[in-house]
Formats: C-alpha cells, structure tokens, sequence
C-alpha cells in the first residue's frame, strides 16, 4: 500500500481490472462532491453538515456492498467492520430493509 492510500482504496485497486490508468482515490471523488455541495450553498450555513455528509455516504455504501455480498447482511457487515446488528438498524433507518 503506497503513503497515504487507504486499505478500501489498495483493495479496490487490486480488484478493479476494468479500467485501465491511473486510478482517484475514493477520497478525491468524495471532497470533489463536498466541494461542490458547499458551493450549492451560496453561504448558507444548515448546521448538520456532518449528519448529512455520513447519511449521503452510508446510504449508497450500504446498498452496494450489500449487492456485492448478494444480500447477505452477515458478510456485508463483516466486509464493512460493523456489526450485524448495527447494518440491520442503519439498514431500517435508510430505508433500505
């Protein structure tokens, strides 16, 4: 793993043969969409910046690695280092159960 790559950006390189390049750092794409939110804004301030950056990623993040484990929720949480029950209650607050 190179300085400063993340374990899920080493994997995801290792794993993706798809493409051909160099490859952006799942950070890079996410600041870029933070960038572009904040620039939305037009210096208005909500306050919960936080709460909806971690809902605006967990939300896809979940769906996909749960389609990745075939709906297996058991092997979801484990890929995602969170316990069962917390994917099950994250899953019912999005909408996603």
């Amino acid at each position: 793993m190179s300085r400063g790559e993340t374990p899920l950006n080493a994997a995801a390189d290792r794993n993706d043969t798809s493409r051909a390049g160099p490859r952006v750092p799942l950070r890079d794409h996410v600041a870029t969409s933070i960038r572009r939110y904040l620039g939305d804004l037009n210096g208005c301030d909500n306050g919960d910046l936080y709460e909806i950056a971690l809902r605006e990623l967990e939300i896809p993040l979940f769906a996909e690695v749960l389609e990745h484990c075939d709906g297996n929720q058991s092997r979801a949480a484990s890929m995602l280092g969170i316990h069962r029950a917390t994917l099950r209650k994250k899953l019912r607050e999005y909408g996603l159960a």
